[in-house]
Parts: C-alpha cells; structure tokens; sequence
C-alpha cells in the first residue's frame, strides 16, 4: 500500500511471505510457495486466517529491548547501559543522530503491515470456503474488522512517532506495476489522520465483539481495544503538541499546507475525556487488587502483579506473543544470569511518593537523603540509605537499589551490589547499571534468567488504570471543578496504598499531580517518552544532566563514596526531536513527502 515502500518490484507472492508472522513459519516449511499461489491462499480457511495472522504480527514486541523498544531509554525514567549498535537510544539521547541513522525506523514496517491488512480486506471476501460455512457471512465481516482494527492501530503508531503520516485512502492496495511517478503523496494534516483513524476505529469496532468469547481468542481485535486506540490517541490529539502549536506553524507540505493546527481547541479535550470515561463506564474491568496471605489486601502484591497475572481485571489489550523474557534478562543483575542494562534514573527515583503520599521535596513528606536507617521497616531492612525508606509501595514495585534484595531466590537470598566493587557493580564488568539503579517492575520473581527459567505472560499493553489518568488529565482541562478528577486520581492511589489528594488544588496544581501520577503509575510500560512529547515539556525534562548514584565509588554496601548524586550522561534535546525524522530514503524516494522539522 505504501508506494515508497514496496515500489513496482514487489509482487504478491513476496508480500505473503513479508506478512506472515513468526507462528505461520512451519505453515511456510509445509507447504512451499512455489506450489501455492497467492489466490490459492484466499480460497482456503486455514491460510486465509494464517495470512490475518501475518497482518497481527506488526503489533509490535516492545519487550524486546535490543531492536524493538526506543520509548524507555529514550526517556527520563531510564538508561539502556551500553552504547553500541542495536542500542542506538544512548546515540539518540546525546543528539548523535540525524535522519539517515536510520535509528528505530517503524515506518518501513508499520506501512507494511498497512498494506498487509489492507491487501487481506480486498480478499478475504472470495474465500469460497469459509462463506460455505453456517456462519461464514459474520467471520468475513469479524475478519475484516480484525484487519481494519490493526490498520488503524498501525496508522495511530505512526503518528505518535512521526506526526502527521501518507494516509493511503480506500481500501485498494496500490498495484505493484504502478509508476512509480504516479506514486508521489503528500502527508495529511494531524487532524485529518485523527479523524480518519477515529472512523475507521469506529467503523471496525461495529462489526467487532466486545470482549473475547473464550480464553484462545485472547490477543485478537475487540471493540474493547478500538475503543482503547481512540481514547488514547483523542488525549494525545487534545494535548499541546498537537492542539494550536505556533511553534510548529512552519510544518507544511509543499503547496503551504499547514500540517498542525495552529487554533487551540477545546473540545478535543472533552472528547478525550469522554472516550476515557465509555470504556470506564463498560463496567467490564475494575483495577486490580490482590490480597496477601492473610486476606488482607496488599498494595505491593496488587501493583507488582498487575502486570505478572495474566488477563486479570485491569487487562484490555495484550500481546500475548512476546519477549519479555528480554526484558528481565536486561533488568536482572549479572548473579541472577541477567545483564544489568536498564538502569532508572534518579529522576525517576525521585519521582516516587513517600509513604504518606508527599512528594519528597513536600512540607512534611518526612524525606531524608543522608544516612543510613538503623531499623528494619515494612520494606526495608536496617542499614538501608534513607533515601530509600519510607517511600510508597510502587517505589519497591519497580526499582532496584544498592542493598536490596534480589526477587529471585531459588539460588538462596541474595542481596544486589550495584556500588563499584559489588557483585553487579561496574568494576565487574561492562554489563553493569550507569545509574547505581536496576529496574523490577514487570520482572516475575519466579523467572530465573541464570538457567533459562521464565514464566510466560502476556505483555500488557493497555490497561484499566490509564484511563482513570487519562479521563482525569482531560477534564482538568475543560472542567477543573468536577468531582470526578479527584475520584479517579484518588482511586489510583489508595490501589498504591498512599493517601488521596486533598480537594481545593487549583487546575495547575492537579495538572502537575496527574503527570507525577502517571510518571510514577505508568513506570517502564512504554508511555513517558510520548507524555513528555504531547505536553511539549520534553525540552526540560530529557536535556541536561542526568544523574544516578556514583558507580564509580564503594567498596562495601554502605561505603558512603557510592551514595552521591553522579551526572551519567549529559542529553540532548533539540525542537526537532519532538518526532522522529522521516527516513531519508522514504524522502528521495517521494518528493511530496516534507521532512519533519529540524531534520
């Protein structure tokens, strides 16, 4: 469907063998391609639903932090330690990259499952076989909406990474033998890409069930998910990048057309907010929460897990193909059989509440950074660095620090050395956290990467929890008075065990709280690095100094040369780097296609 793309030497029988997904490789071993024919595929049922299958697997595996993952350590709450090929965000993160790096290039592969799903649209339709069935007529119309939904998810991508995309109108694929001069399109404005995603959302979510039938169909299309897509994207088209940006009035086509509206409006934060609040009001997920061994609920077990438990309550969309035993290899220290390459920033260490729900640098909080505790607490034990005790249940969910204990304990209680001479410190070896921190949220305690031991889960990719934030974020933007940003926020937190907000904060005031809330909430799932984006902050919050503790000190857990505040990286951040450059190939390729700004 892409022109630049796929270009007049690209026949059919190679754009099945390119949309086949890495389980239809034995289908591919079965039977070889020489003795099936592209139309042969469209008349029976199995291959037909192999190649749909082909259309899903440009959901991308953002658990895969080699190729896959840019958004964490492109963004303030992490650092991907090493800084060679296959990591490219520390190259990204210090402005050494321009737009033939070719860094993180998703357009090549989003635009080709857009064709993928739209050449399997134009064809399902002919399979004799599955229409002989009783109820053939509703699968076709059901797959259809499968690959409409996954078209429109990939367009949303798209957009989120570059800004306004080629939107590819109709439902025809572009025929492989058309001239490539004919082949020239100019990219659509941001608004029209929103409104043409949101109608095909809508259109897909009507012939779509609601939620799934039975546990094997977990993972599929569901106007659940559209639903999902639509809210997420109506927030981010609401927000100050997208909604009247005069900074970027200068991002045109080639014949002056604007490409982002440069009137602020209102209403897309109030139909933001009311897509939030339909699938809130569907009454079919709740947060989850978890009790502990004596029934008590237990803050800590609910917000660990609701990540680690497969399809629970919260869940409304995951990618149940993953790798997200690359995740944990990378977060686990090197005793664990880990590599240590995530490392949290202090950034997001501080973002964390204390335990009494105050922000550390709050009147009250109770925040100490010098010393050492001298008794054990709920999650600490004694001779813990102040810094981190008394914090809030979601700090001991997602970090790991100097002298905590490692999840793991299957090879006996260990306790993880990040200083300088410690047994995943620096001085052992290049695999080792720049920042004096490793991550533990979506890290299964059972899952030892020492002996290839992981428990499969889905990769959650959409959850209850952020349309609590997502609904309060827009009304606090049109109606600041309404009761319901207070509840939703609050609900969030008496799930993380701290106290509510108090009523009578002024608009800003619970702006600022809901962004430290889904800094915090959202940790490692994927969504800082679009939030600083959309709200045109990302100029303070990923240049600069970033610091860590000092890797380079300690000779003991509680050698005192460790506990300082060290910059690791200095980062740059440029106007430009609000989206990421189109390919430069994709620009020499089609002359009606702009650069992004800056690039």
């Amino acid at each position: 469907m892409k022109q630049s793309l796929m270009m007049k030497k690209v026949i059919f029988t190679l754009l099945l063998i390119a949309s086949l997904s890495s389980c239809s490789e034995d289908f591919l071993n079965q039977v070889p391609d020489d003795r099936l024919t592209i139309d042969q595929v469209f008349q029976r049922r199995t291959e037909t639903e192999r190649y749909l299958y082909g259309a899903y697997s440009y959901v991308r595996d953002e658990a895969n932090q080699w190729e896959a993952n840019p958004w964490t350590g492109m963004s303030d709450e992490a650092d991907m330690t090493w800084a060679r090929n296959g990591f490219n965000t520390y190259f990204a993160n210090i402005g050494s990259w321009d737009a033939t790096s070719n860094f993180y290039n998703f357009w090549t592969h989003y635009y080709q499952g857009i064709r993928t799903a739209t050449y399997f649209m134009q064809r399902v339709g002919e399979n004799a076989e599955i229409l002989r069935l009783p109820e053939g007529k509703q699968l076709i119309t059901q797959y259809t909406a499968e690959a409409r939904a996954l078209r429109a998810y990939y367009y949303f991508c798209l957009l989120r990474q570059y800004g306004p995309v080629v939107i590819l109108s109709g439902d025809e694929v572009i025929p492989p033998d058309q001239p490539l001069q004919d082949l020239q399109i100019a990219r659509s404005s941001f608004d029209e890409c929103v409104s043409y995603i949101v109608s095909e959302l809508d259109k897909a979510g009507n012939d779509l069930p609601e939620w799934y039938g039975q546990d094997r169909e977990y993972g599929r299309m569901t106007k659940t998910f559209t639903s999902a897509v639509k809210a997420r994207l109506l927030l981010y088209a609401a927000s100050p990048l997208y909604n009247g940006n005069t900074e970027l009035a200068g991002m045109s086509n080639a014949d002056g057309k604007k490409l982002i509206s440069q009137q602020y409006d209102a209403t897309k934060w109030k139909q933001a907010a009311d897509a939030s609040k339909a699938i809130i009001d569907l009454n079919r997920f709740s947060l989850f929460k978890q009790n502990n061994s004596a029934g008590v609920f237990d803050p800590y077990l609910s917000c660990q897990n609701i990540l680690l438990t497969p399809w629970n309550s919260e869940i409304i969309f995951a990618r149940v193909d993953n790798n997200l035993q690359d995740w944990e290899r990378h977060a686990a220290p090197r005793f664990g059989g880990g590599w240590s390459g995530i490392g949290v920033t202090q950034n997001q260490v501080d973002a964390y509440h204390m335990a009494n729900g105050k922000n550390i640098k709050e009147a009250g909080s109770g925040y100490v950074e010098e010393g050492f505790s001298t008794a054990d607490d709920k999650y600490t034990k004694a001779g813990t660095y102040n810094m981190w005790t008394k914090r809030e249940p979601r700090f001991y969910v997602s970090v790991v620090y100097n002298g905590s204990q490692w999840m793991n304990t299957s090879d006996g209680v260990k306790t993880v050395e990040l200083f300088n001479t410690g047994n995943t410190g620096k001085a052992g070896s290049y695999d080792h956290s720049a920042t004096g921190y490793l991550v533990r949220k979506n890290v299964d305690p059972n899952s030892n990467p020492r002996i290839n031991r992981y428990s499969r889960r889905p990769l959650v990719m959409f959850r209850l929890g952020e349309f609590y934030l997502n609904y309060a974020e827009a009304l606090n933007e049109i109606e600041p008075t309404n009761p319901d940003i207070l509840k939703y926020v609050n609900l969030i937190r008496e799930r993380a065990g701290i106290p509510g907000l108090a009523a009578g904060l002024t608009q800003a005031q619970m702006r600022e709280e809901i962004r430290n809330e889904r800094q915090v909430e959202l940790a490692f799932e994927y969504q800082r690095y679009f939030d600083t984006r959309r709200w045109k902050i990302a100029e303070q919050t990923d240049a600069g100094p970033f610091y860590g503790m000092n890797v380079d000190g300690g000779k003991s857990v509680n050698d005192p040369e460790f506990y300082q505040r060290k910059v690791f990286e200095t980062r740059v951040f440029k106007k430009a780097y609000y989206f990421f450059p189109m390919p430069q190939s994709e620009i020499d390729r089609n002359k009606n296609l702009i650069q992004n700004p800056g690039w």
